[in-house]
C-alpha cells in the first residue's frame, strides 16, 4: 500500500461499523551494536498511525516490555507527517529514533544513502525469527542493490478486486475467476443501482502519490503504459497511458462512488462496508476489515485477482516494514523489537487478543498454513498470497522500466511528481479538466524529472 492509503482511516467515522474499528486495519553502523547508553533498556520507535500499528502500540507494554524489560517510546504520526519526519531524522543520522516504519519504496535509496543498518547479521543469529518464512517477494523488495536486507515486514499486501457475491447473484451477474478491466467496467454498469444508494464500483480519486496514483498505475501497467521508458523518457501522453487514464476516469465518473475526487482507501472501505459499492479494487489488506467480527458484509464478499488487460497479472506490491537507523546506539534492543513485531508470535498474539482476520498478514508463509488464521480469513487468504507471489516490481508491464516499482516509480522524486500528477487526475475525475489536459500538464512535470535522472 500503496502508500497513503490508510493515512485517513482514523478520520473516518469511528462508529460507522465494527469492521472499520477493526481495520487493518548498511554495514555495522555508527554507534556499533551496544544496547545500553542514552536511557538503558529503552528504544524510540517512530511509526505510521495505521490501525494495526496502533494495536501494536497497545500490546507492547504487557507483552514485549514485560518479557524483555525493554521500554518502547512510540511516536505515532499520520503517513505524510511520519514520512517527512523519518526522512529528516534518518538523513541527518540524528539517532533520535532507533526504529521506524519504512516501506519497499524507501528502502533502495535509504540504503544507498547509508541511512539504514543492515539486518543480515541479526537474522543470521536469530534462528527463532525464521527469515526463510518471510515471503520471497517481500524479502526481495526490502533488499537493496548491495544484496543486504534492510527491513522486516510488519505486513505485506498486493491488490485485488472485491465484490458483493449476494448482489451479483441477485442480479444474475457472474464474476470471472480472472477478470479483465473491460469485464469489470461492464459489470459495474450492470451492478450500479442494484440496491438503494449502491454504485457499481469504488476506485480511489483522492489526490496523493499513494492514493489515486496507486490503483491508476496498475491499470496503466496492464494496458501497456509506463511512466518512463528505460531511458527516462516521460510517457504520460503516450497512447497507452492516455487510454488507461481515460478508462479509469470514465469508469469512476460513470459508476463510481459519490464524492470520488475526495475518496481514498478509507472512504472506499467505508463504502464497501456500508453497502454503498458493489465492487472495490484496492489493497488486499482491506479484506481483514470486511471480514471482521461485526462487519455488515462479513461473508458476503468475493475476492478475485487484480483485473488485467495485456498482462497476466497486475497487482501491486507494498509492505510497511521496520527499518533500523544506522546511527542507533541500541541496535541489539532495536532488533529484539523488530523481531518481535514481525514474528509468528506476534501474529498469534493479535489473533488471540483482537481477532484472526486482523492479523498483520501477507508476510509469512506460515500464516497461510495456520488453521486459526485460515478459519477467519478463508475467503481471501489464498487470493492474497497468490497476488503477492505474482507481483513483479522489476517487470510489471509490457515494456522495460528504468527502475523497480509497480504502483510507483522508485525514486525519491516520485513523492512530489506523483502527488502533483495525482492532483491533475483528481481534477479530471471531478470534471474540472479533460484527461488530455491533465496528462499534458503531467507530462511536463515528468519530463523535468526524467531529464534530471538521465
Amino acid at each position: 500500500m500503496p502508500l497513503q492509503q490508510r493515512r485517513r482511516v482514523l478520520r473516518v467515522r469511528v462508529g460507522a461499523s465494527a469492521a472499520l474499528v477493526a481495520l487493518l486495519a548498511g554495514c555495522s553502523g555508527a554507534g556499533g551494536a551496544s544496547s545500553s547508553g542514552g536511557g538503558g533498556d529503552t528504544i524510540n520507535v517512530l511509526m505510521v498511525n495505521n490501525p494495526q500499528m496502533v494495536e501494536l502500540q497497545k500490546l507492547t507494554a504487557d507483552n514485549f516490555t514485560k518479557d524483555t524489560g525493554i521500554k518502547v517510546n512510540f511516536t505515532v504520526l499520520p503517513e505524510n507527517d511520519v514520512r517527512d519526519k523519518i526522512t529528516q531524522d534518518f538523513s541527518n543520522q540524528a539517532g533520535q529514533y532507533d526504529v521506524a516504519t519504512i516501506s519497499n519504496f524507501e528502502v533502495p535509496f535509504f540504503a544507498k544513502n547509508g541511512w539504514l543498518h543492515s539486518l543480515d547479521e541479526y537474522t543470521a543469529k536469530d534462528k527463532a525469527f525464521d527469515q526463510g518464512d518471510i515471503l520471497k517477494p517481500l524479502q526481495e523488495s526490502l533488499t537493496a542493490e548491495d544484496g543486504k536486507l534492510y527491513g522486516q515486514p510488519f505486513y505485506g499486501e498486493s491488490s485485488f478486486l472485491m465484490y458483493r457475491k449476494d448482489v451479483f447473484e441477485a442480479k444474475n451477474l457472474t464474476m470471472p475467476a480472472k477478470p479483465t478491466w473491460q469485464q469489470v467496467a461492464d459489470l459495474a454498469a450492470k451492478a450500479d443501482g442494484a440496491e438503494a444508494g449502491m454504485k457499481g464500483i469504488c476506485l480511489r480519486g483522492l489526490p496523493g502519490w499513494g492514493e489515486v496514483i496507486a490503483p491508476l498505475t496498475t491499470v496503466v501497467n496492464t494496458m501497456g503504459g509506463t511512466w518512463f521508458t528505460k531511458d527516462w523518457e516521460a510517457q504520460l501522453t503516450s497512447p497507452e497511458f492516455t487510454k488507461a487514464t481515460q478508462f479509469y476516469v470514465d469508469l469512476v465518473r460513470k459508476h463510481g462512488e459519490a464524492g470520488a475526487p475526495q475518496a481514498g482507501y478509507a472512504e472506499c472501505l467505508n463504502n464497501m462496508t456500508q453497502g454503498k459499492s458493489a465492487m472495490w479494487y484496492d489493497a488486499t489488506a482491506g479484506a481483514g476489515s470486511l471480514e471482521a467480527k461485526g462487519s455488515p458484509v462479513k461473508g458476503k464478499i468475493g475476492y478475485v485477482p487484480a483485473p488485467v488487460d495485456k498482462t497476466e497479472s497486475s497487482g501491486w506490491l507494498y509492505t510497511w516494514a521496520w527499518g533500523m537507523q544506522k546511527a542507533s546506539t541500541k541496535t541489539e534492543n532495536a532488533w529484539k523489537f523488530i523481531s518481535w513485531a514481525s514474528s509468528k508470535e506476534y501474529e498469534n498474539l493479535v489473533g488471540e487478543k483482537i481477532g484472526w482476520s486482523n492479523v498483520p498478514a501477507g508476510k509469512r508463509a506460515s500464516t497461510y498454513t495456520n488453521p486459526d488464521y485460515l478459519k477467519d480469513a478463508a475467503a481471501f487468504a489464498d487470493v492474497t498470497k497468490q497476488a503477492i507471489a505474482n507481483a513483479n516490481p522489476r517487470d510489471p508491464g509490457t515494456q522495460p522500466r528504468p527502475t523497480v516499482g509497480i504502483q510507483f516509480v522508485d525514486i525519491p522524486e516520485f513523492t512530489d511528481l506523483g502527488t502533483k500528477v495525482s492532483q491533475e487526475i483528481s481534477a479530471a475525475i471531478a470534471g474540472k479538466k479533460t484527461v488530455a489536459e491533465a496528462l499534458k500538464n503531467s507530462q511536463a512535470l515528468a519530463e523535468k524529472v526524467g531529464k534530471d535522472q538521465k
